[in-house]
């Protein structure tokens, strides 16, 4: 009775655009759940989508709520194994490489670790598109990333089980213009292939799709290679097709791809969808592409990859942004099943875009409180920390003093400002961030605080010094202080940070972490954000050497 009066709640709450209650979860759990997107305007009129989509569902059902994982998760890959799903996204700049999810239910993620706790040696960043697979009961991880001095790769690596350790094999195509999205398969004579996009519209030349054997260990490629697809600038793909995902079921290959620009304000990506009785083609494109556009709730999805339950139901977790949060919260992992109509072609969500709401897959109950927290009382640091490529700080943990994070900054770095960086992605635009600093660690000429962080480049932030209080900015690259504030001598100090709108930021201190003084005026962060990539909420200390900071918290608190 009582989960039958909490779905009609649900129901009613998304028949009239407004936000349920949150599902009450301890603190210390930081697992990477989905989220209620509030509609861009709420009304006390249904929107039509989200009207035509509660009303296909029973009373009874358990619903989630796009994104299943929160924040910046693009192209995102998952299997299954038995009665687990794992899950990997892209880094891109950010270490450790690749997270690595798992769930039961594909509406509940955890953060459990990541492909490669440490860079692959050939590679220098741009770490996109894993695409997990299983292969003989050894488990592979396709990916993309730039050689040293080279262009972008399609390389492999494997384990013996999901959680690895990954033995990286290296690269294993290397063309001119950049090779990315590798995609590994089985065509109908039993032989392994592995299909990849020619990155060509990164010189503004045509993206074809290539496929060519692969060998049985996954480490080389074999014979020559033949195109199987090129995108065509008179339609809907425009400039691009890249992120292939091939399904064999009833007789076909099924080619998924996404085309037109990925990523961005400027965004036009969509989903399609091609089918062939061969792997190596010819391939026929749906006559309906895109199978999956954008809408007003979710802008610019693809790039994702197909699961099938135990049932034999097809689910694709891909990317989207939401419409509301865009650029700031990044591309995140949405979730809705891939129907299959009478002529064998497949569906989605009715035309729509991507689900607000649907029945849960495996009629598991959704979390969706989001609320991180994280007093720095475990022996390691916890999964979903993220620095730098490149740029890993030294970091302690002493579960004395109520919990301590100790921070400094390695090599070359240490004079720099944002000298050491540990950074949590966002997952929503309205949030309230903050710390503790225990200020009596803080050598001379050392700053250190809280900031909102788009890349090296970029960032806004409040730091505390020997000299007081300062807000700053770096912007391509340039520091500038925007307000200075003494304080006096404090054994520890806490910082905040209020973001609005994922962009707007008033950074403020407190003694005591209850009554707070704002130090400067709100700031415009919309410059923050990488093409590719969403703010982060960081950490720091640099600018005197090998000077080691203290933290006694971190709080990221989402507002509805």
């Amino acid at each position: 009775m009582h989960d039958r009066k909490r779905n009609a709640i649900v129901l009613i709450t998304a028949l009239f655009g407004l936000v349920a209650p949150a599902v009450s979860q301890a603190p210390q759990t930081s697992t990477a759940q989905a989220t209620v997107q509030p509609a861009a305007s709420v009304s006390a009129q249904p929107t039509p989508a989200a009207a035509a989509q509660v009303a296909a569902l029973p009373v009874s059902a358990p619903m989630y709520v796009n994104p299943v994982i929160a924040g910046d998760h693009p192209d995102p890959s998952i299997i299954r194994t038995g009665d687990e799903y794992w899950a990997t996204a892209t880094g891109s700049e950010w270490a450790p490489v690749y997270p690595l999810l798992r769930s039961r239910d594909l509406v509940n993620w955890t953060e459990v670790g990541a492909i490669f706790p440490d860079a692959p040696s050939w590679a220098e960043g741009s770490f996109w598109a894993p695409e997990l697979s299983e292969y003989k009961g050894r488990y592979f991880v396709f990916y993309t990333a730039r050689a040293k001095n080279g262009p972008l790769c399609v390389a492999s690596a494997v384990a013996d089980a999901p959680t690895g350790p990954y033995q990286d094999n290296g690269p294993l195509i290397c063309q001119e213009v950049g090779s990315i999205d590798a995609f590994p398969t089985v065509d109908e004579n039993g032989e392994r292939y592995l299909i990849w996009k020619e990155d060509g519209n990164s010189r503004n030349l045509p993206t074809p799709l290539w496929a060519q054997r692969l060998s049985e260990d996954g480490t080389s490629v074999i014979g020559e290679p033949k195109e199987i697809l090129r995108n065509d600038p008179a339609t809907w793909e425009k400039g691009v097709v890249e992120a292939p995902y091939i399904l064999r079921r009833g007789g076909f290959f099924y080619l998924f791809y996404s085309g037109s620009a990925c990523c961005g304000l400027q965004c036009s990506y969509g989903l399609g969808v091609a089918r062939s009785e061969k792997l190596l083609g010819p391939y026929v494109k749906f006559e309906k592409n895109p199978l999956v556009r954008g809408s007003e709730t979710w802008k610019c999805p693809g790039h994702g990859s197909i699961v099938t339950d135990q049932q034999g139901r097809t689910f694709l977790l891909y990317h989207a942004y939401s419409s509301k949060d865009f650029v700031f919260t990044g591309r995140q992992a949405v979730l809705d099943e891939v129907t299959w109509t009478s002529d064998g072609w497949p569906a989605m969500n009715g035309g729509r875009g991507v689900s607000v709401r649907a029945a849960s897959p495996l009629n598991a109950a959704q979390k969706v409180d989001h609320t991180f927290f994280d007093h720095f009382e475990t022996p390691d640091l916890r999964p979903g920390w993220q620095w730098p490529q490149g740029r890993r700080p030294v970091f302690t943990l002493s579960t004395e003093n109520n919990g301590v994070l100790s921070l400094a900054p390695s090599g070359a770095e240490a004079d720099e400002l944002l000298g050491a960086v540990l950074a949590r992605p966002t997952i929503s635009g309205d949030y309230v961030a903050s710390t503790q600093v225990l200020t009596g660690s803080i050598p001379q000429g050392a700053q250190v605080g809280l900031a909102a962080y788009g890349d090296i480049r970029n960032a806004i932030g409040i730091a505390v010094s020997s000299e007081g209080l300062a807000v700053w900015e770096r912007r391509d690259g340039k520091n500038t202080t925007l307000t200075k504030m003494a304080i006096g001598s404090v054994p520890e100090l806490h910082l905040r940070m209020t973001a609005k709108k994922g962009h707007e930021l008033q950074f403020a201190y407190s003694p005591d972490g209850k009554t707070w003084t704002n130090v400067g005026a709100k700031l415009d962060g919309a410059f923050l954000t990488p093409w590719d990539r969403s703010i982060r909420v960081a950490i720091f200390t640099g600018g005197a050497g090998q000077n080691t900071a203290q933290f006694h918290y971190m709080r990221i608190v989402p507002e509805a």
